[in-house]
C-alpha cells in the first residue's frame, strides 16, 4: 500500500533539491529553490496538476511507468528509485539488469583481505569477474583463462579439468544449473542468458536435461567437496552474499571446513606464488 504523504515529501525535497540552471530553465523570479512543478511535470510528461496531487498526497497510487517518467525526470539514483517505489506503490520496482559496471576497488579489496580463503565475485550469468589469490590457487586460476571461458556452467559442463575435480560431478551440476536459474530471474537477466543457455544446450546434452529440469534452488551456503588435483579430498563450507546495491552480483566466501583442509589450503598457498587478480 502506498503512502500518500511520505510520497509528496520525498517528491517535493527532491525537486527543490535541482538547480533549474542545469536543465536549461531560466532561474528568473522563484519563490522557492528547485524547479517548479510544472517542469517536473513535463520533464515526465505528465500532468502538471496531477503531479501537483501527487506532492499533496492526494494523487492516488501511480503506476510503475509514472514512477519511472518521475524518477527520471528528478534524475534520482537507484536507490532513490526504489524508495520512490516502495513509498508510491509499497513495492521495490522490477529490477534493471546492469552487466557492464565492473566491480569497484573496495570490492577487490575485500576480496585481497581473505588471504586464506578463497573468494570471488560473479553476476547473475554466473561470469566470474573478481577472485582473490586464495581463489585462483586453490579453486582455478581465472586470470590465466579468457574472459568469454570464466564462467561457472561453461566450466562446469565444458570443462574436463573442473569436471574431474567435483567428487559428485552430477549433483554439483544440478545444483549450479538450479541455482543460476533462479539467480537470473531474481536480477532479471532472463533476455542476458538466454544466449549462454542455448550455447550449452547445443554443447551439452546433460545441460539440456537438466535445464529442463526446471528446478530451483538458492545458494545461501553449503559445503563443496572436491577433488583436488594437488590436496586430494577437500572440504570447503561456503556461504553467498549480495552485493549492496548490485543485484546482479554475488560475494562467494569459502572457508575450509575442517582444521585438516585448513592445513592443505595453507601449504598450497605458501607452496604457490603470488597469483595477480585481475
Amino acid at each position: 500500500m502506498s503512502d500518500g504523504s511520505a510520497l509528496g515529501a520525498f517528491l517535493k525535497h527532491r525537486r527543490t533539491k535541482l538547480d533549474p540552471t542545469s536543465f536549461g530553465y531560466d532561474i528568473g523570479r522563484r519563490r522557492t529553490p528547485g524547479l517548479r512543478r510544472e517542469e517536473v511535470a513535463q520533464r515526465a510528461n505528465i500532468s502538471a496538476t496531477w503531479y501537483t496531487w501527487l506532492e499533496q498526497g492526494r494523487g492516488g497510487s501511480p503506476s510503475a511507468d509514472v514512477l519511472n517518467r518521475i524518477a527520471k525526470a528528478l534524475m534520482l539514483t537507484e536507490v532513490e528509485r526504489e524508495h520512490l517505489f516502495l513509498v508510491g506503490l509499497g513495492r521495490p520496482p522490477e529490477i534493471r539488469y546492469r552487466s557492464s559496471d565492473p566491480i569497484t576497488p573496495r570490492l577487490q579489496r575485500l576480496l585481497d583481505t581473505l588471504t586464506h580463503s578463497p573468494a570471488l565475485v560473479r553476476t547473475a550469468t554466473w561470469d566470474i569477474v573478481a577472485w582473490n589469490r586464495a581463489a585462483a590457487v586453490v579453486l582455478t586460476d581465472y586470470g590465466a583463462l579468457p574472459p568469454g571461458q570464466r564462467n561457472v556452467l561453461r566450466m562446469m559442463f565444458c570443462d574436463a579439468r573442473v569436471r574431474a575435480a567435483q567428487s559428485d560431478w552430477e549433483a554439483a551440476a544440478r545444483f549450479v544449473v538450479s541455482a543460476f536459474r533462479i539467480d537470473a530471474a531474481r536480477a532479471g537477466a532472463d533476455a542476458e542468458v538466454a544466449p549462454l543457455v542455448d550455447e550449452l544446450c547445443q554443447s551439452s546434452p546433460e545441460f539440456a536435461a537438466m535445464w529442463r529440469e526446471n528446478d530451483v534452488q538458492t545458494h545461501g551456503d553449503g559445503v563443496k567437496h572436491l577433488r583436488h588435483p594437488q590436496l586430494g579430498p577437500l572440504a570447503l563450507e561456503y556461504s553467498a552474499f549480495a552485493v549492496d546495491g548490485r543485484p546482479d552480483l554475488s560475494l562467494i566466501v569459502y572457508n575450509p571446513m575442517t582444521p585438516h583442509d585448513q592445513r592443505l589450503v595453507e601449504s598450497l598457498l605458501a607452496a604457490k606464488p603470488a597469483v595477480a587478480a585481475e
